[in-house]
């Protein structure tokens, strides 16, 4: 995992500006640092690398990299984990290949096959490549978005700035601050940015699955693999028989585990009680000779705490087991320096224990394997119960929404009735339950509208609203908040994370999979649950794991990062809120109303219902990122 950064500009920049720029994100890259710029007619081109070593550590993955002849330059975080097969075919056309790491091979795949080698790469990836023979620029990010990739573009200046990180963009001689107002009322109900958005106007997330080729003054961006066309592909593939969907997913999944497990580096899983981190670590562990090195936050609370459990499910499987109980105080000093690594707003509180796991992994290993993905593909989230539910009792919805003078008492009928009625739209099925956050937004933002809804859900038209809001997470949730969570909370420690769920075999294995095999009301089908009306969620990846793990081990309620932020919006962090609430402070600012904040402010004092102290920490986190980066 590595750091990177880089511009196209008809100005050039002075090396320590540019250096300055890249060792912003020190943290992604400890173990080397590299830039190098060139002129091109009358352009100017930098790449800057910071480097954490897994793959060939010693001087020859060096970056920024080249190919022999000065043709192509690159720069590059991640891993592509079948480059040892394609470095077999590289070498067998003819090309040297001096070092024993995925980048030199990356560069000269590009040599040979263009833009076309990214839909060769098995892996998670943000590169950057400058091929001095056709004067363009090339980027791409990865199929499920893993990897991070931002970017500045300004044709009038005639400016392009990438970076792994917004950081080293806004260091940029020419960047302009200034918040996308939309961007702004998006983070706020949803705690991110969702791409192809930043915080900053005119400044860009490559979207998963996305090349784009800078040529000149024109920037032409292609998807080369689309989550919306391979479901429709392999809609006409299905595995109709159960058992025999098991036994291709047990087959692709531990391939993509066994891949991941590959480094010179140590290398171990995070643990949780949890299907996924179980499910990986025990494929993991039937793989190899040697114990698994396993990791696992506990909390003091019983009734938050899950260590118990993972250590229970370590032992069954024999690996090396390592656990941290920590209590309130310990998540809470996390918030200190927070926004340094978090660049850009970003309010999922579970950022702040999967920082400390992380950081108990790193002291230990330099690589650590997650269950990151399970949900999305599998159908594991309660937000799928509430979809579920919803598609049922649409109708009733319908039947209000055209009852005579509806629109004249709709004020005064509870948000998640109202949003049930409002509802109406065959473009955001799924997303009616975000329009209780939008009230709320729209209200500490002075009463401007506010339309969050995501428009791919459009591309989805399925009828059964789980799938479609599936599809839609995988878009928008997986790639920038979970993905962007852990990326961010594992650079801080310099800590490489792989997801074995992500690789995208597995997500075109889990879409030939019928959908009744994820979530299941058939009593003969297995695990079924007392809740008849809520169903079976990720019931075919509960099947894989049982056999590998007692059910007994696995049966318990999946409690996940819970931080207790009412009692800290309430108690600690109360005086630092009303000093970013205060009237003047907001009057200069010039985005939030102050009657709208103080309001919000005064219910959550007194209402434990979560969409308030869900909004307020939002406002909090984002007020703590504007006076890092915009004071």
């Amino acid at each position: 995992m590595c750091g990177i950064c880089g511009y196209v500009g008809k100005k050039r920049i002075d090396d320590k500006v540019l250096n300055k720029m890249r060792d912003t994100m020190t943290h992604r890259g400890p173990n080397d640092a590299g830039s190098w710029q060139i002129a091109s007619n009358e352009l100017f081109i930098g790449l800057a690398h910071r480097r954490l070593s897994i793959f060939d550590l010693s001087e020859l993955g060096h970056q920024p990299m080249h190919t022999a002849d000065g043709r192509v330059s690159i720069v590059f975080n991640g891993e592509v984990y079948n480059f040892k097969e394609l470095r077999k075919e590289l070498e067998k056309d003819g090309y040297t290949i001096k070092s024993d790491c995925d980048t030199e091979v990356i560069l000269y795949s590009y040599a040979k096959w263009g833009e076309e080698c990214f839909s060769k790469f098995n892996g998670m990836f943000a590169i950057a490549i400058w091929d001095s023979r056709e004067e363009k620029l090339v980027i791409a990010r990865d199929r499920m978005g893993v990897k991070p990739f931002f970017y500045y573009f300004n044709p009038e200046e005639h400016d392009f700035v990438f970076g792994s990180e917004l950081k080293p963009i806004m260091l940029y001689p020419s960047f302009h601050k200034e918040i996308d107002y939309t961007s702004l009322a998006n983070y706020l109900c949803y705690k991110f940015v969702a791409a192809p958005r930043t915080i900053f106007k005119n400044t860009y997330k490559l979207e998963s699955g996305t090349y784009a080729v800078l040529k000149g003054n024109q920037l032409t961006i292609c998807k080369y693999w689309d989550i919306a066309k391979q479901k429709e592909s392999m809609s006409s593939r299905i595995i109709t028989n159960f058992d025999s969907a098991k036994r291709e997913l047990n087959e692709v999944l531990t391939d993509a585990v066994m891949k991941r497990m590959v480094a010179d580096v140590p290398v171990g899983t995070f643990l949780s009680s949890g299907i996924d981190s179980a499910l990986i670590t025990a494929i993991a562990q039937k793989n190899l000779s040697t114990p698994v090195r396993t990791f696992t936050i506990g909390f003091n609370e019983k009734e938050r705490n899950e260590a118990d459990k993972a250590a229970e499910i370590a032992k069954y499987l024999g690996t090396d087991h390592t656990e941290l109980y920590i209590g309130d105080k310990e998540i809470f000093d996390m918030l200190e320096g927070i926004v340094t690594y978090y660049d850009e707003p970003f309010s999922d509180a579970s950022q702040l224990p999967t920082m400390l796991v992380s950081k108990l992994a790193a002291d230990n290993v330099t690589v650590a394997l997650s269950g990151d993905g399970g949900d999305e593909l599998f159908c594991g989230y309660k937000m799928y119960d509430l979809v579920d539910i919803a598609q049922k009792v649409d109708w009733v919805g319908n039947l209000l929404y055209h009852i005579p003078g509806m629109n004249a008492i709709k004020g005064s009928i509870r948000p998640e009735v109202r949003a049930l009625i409002n509802n109406r739209s065959d473009d955001f099925r799924t997303q009616l339950f975000i329009d209780v956050t939008a009230e709320q937004v729209s209200n500490i933002l002075g009463g401007v509208a506010v339309n969050p809804k995501h428009p791919d859900e459009a591309r989805f038209k399925y009828k059964n609203w789980q799938e479609r809001r599936m599809l839609l997470d995988m878009v928008t949730y997986l790639p920038d908040e979970i993905m962007c969570k852990t990326d961010r909370a594992s650079m801080k420690y310099s800590l490489e994370v792989r997801s074995p769920l992500l690789d995208y075999r597995v997500v075109e294995k889990s879409f030939r999979i019928p959908h009744e095999y994820k979530f299941t009301r058939d009593i003969k089908a297995g695990s079924f649950p007392k809740n008849v009306l809520l169903g079976d969620k990720k019931h075919i990846l509960k099947a894989l794991a049982y056999d590998y793990i007692p059910k007994e081990y696995l049966s318990g309620p999946k409690r996940g990062f819970g931080v207790p932020l009412a009692k800290w919006l309430r108690g600690p962090l109360k005086k630092e809120i009303m000093r970013y609430a205060d009237e003047s402070y907001l009057r200069q600012q010039g985005l939030f109303d102050s009657e709208g904040v103080r309001k919000l402010i005064q219910i959550q004092e007194h209402n434990n219902t979560i969409i308030y102290s869900s909004v307020l920490w939002s406002f909090y986190m984002f007020q703590r990122w504007w006076e890092e980066y915009m004071e």
